[in-house]
């Protein structure tokens, strides 16, 4: 599912700043930008995360600024300078060469000064971070559960469909016998002529006919997954991949249906079946 979130955390004089946008994925894929003094906070995230979305590839992008003034202090090496002071000193002596030489140079000398910055707390750290990534998920699903009502609306009105089709199909699936019946004395009654007809012959062919295209089973089964959608579309848990699973079971019923019945008005009615749960199908792709 498609989203987008953004948050904001302070802590250490440092604002933390999160985006994060998702996109359609099979299964839950994350995936963390941030700077590299940071990196230990990237499962932390992850965690996070995951504890409020299930399915979807995720990319989420920290940026750190600075909020208040510089952290960063001046040292001095007061013993390498010292050691720099001597060091001229007894060259001087030996070279018999005045040593004419000021404070100011001595500190440009290598590493006699130093910048360094105040090393940082990284639990108090997370503090800012953890608050930037929890609002900047909270947006996310929002938006996401938007998109999520849209598309459970789409598929309730499909299978709607599929139970208008299907009821068809059961229809069309008890006037079998009857039809066949009738084809099978019509074409007898034009082979045979006047020799008598065998009915309990003719019985028999239509309860074999009958049995062998019975298919009662594959629709209270196929009817029973869609009820089992109905209640998943309504559930407040992830449901993706029970959806995925219960449109295995749908087509498969419809397959079963198909290579049962030998009649051109079913097999028109297990197309138009296949059609909508392959609209299903591409859509909950899109759902967690």
């Amino acid at each position: 599912m498609t989203g987008y979130g953004r948050g904001q955390g302070q802590a250490q004089g440092k604002q933390f700043n999160v985006e994060m946008k998702s996109v359609n994925h099979r299964f839950l894929e994350i995936s963390i930008r941030l700077p590299r003094q940071f990196n230990l906070f990237e499962e932390r995230i992850k965690e996070l995360i995951k504890e409020k979305v299930d399915r979807g590839r995720v990319d989420v992008y920290l940026n750190v600024e600075d909020i208040e003034e510089s952290n960063k202090v001046v040292k001095v090496d007061k013993g390498l300078a010292i050691a720099y002071y001597d060091s001229l000193r007894e060259l001087s002596e030996t070279l018999q060469i005045s040593l004419d030489i000021s404070l100011f140079e001595i500190s440009q000398l290598p590493n006699v000064f130093s910048i360094e910055e105040q090393e940082l707390d990284p639990e108090l750290c997370w503090e800012g971070a953890a608050t930037a990534t929890r609002d900047a998920v909270d947006d996310l699903v929002k938006m996401r559960e938007v998109e999520g009502r849209q598309l459970a609306s789409s598929l309730a009105e499909c299978r709607e469909r599929l139970i208008t089709i299907a009821d068809s199909v059961g229809q069309r699936s008890s006037d079998l016998v009857k039809i066949y019946r009738e084809k099978l004395q019509e074409r007898l009654e034009i082979l045979l002529k006047e020799i008598p007809i065998d009915e309990q012959r003719v019985a028999m062919e239509i309860a074999i006919m009958a049995e062998k295209s019975d298919i009662t089973e594959e629709l209270t089964r196929f009817n029973s997954h869609l009820n089992q959608l109905l209640q998943s579309l309504v559930s407040d848990q992830a449901v993706g991949r029970k959806l995925d699973f219960l449109l295995q079971e749908l087509n498969r019923e419809v397959n079963t249906i198909g290579s049962k019945s030998h009649d051109l008005e079913i097999s028109q009615k297990v197309v138009e079946l296949k059609s909508e749960l392959e609209k299903i199908r591409e859509q909950v792709q899109n759902l967690e």
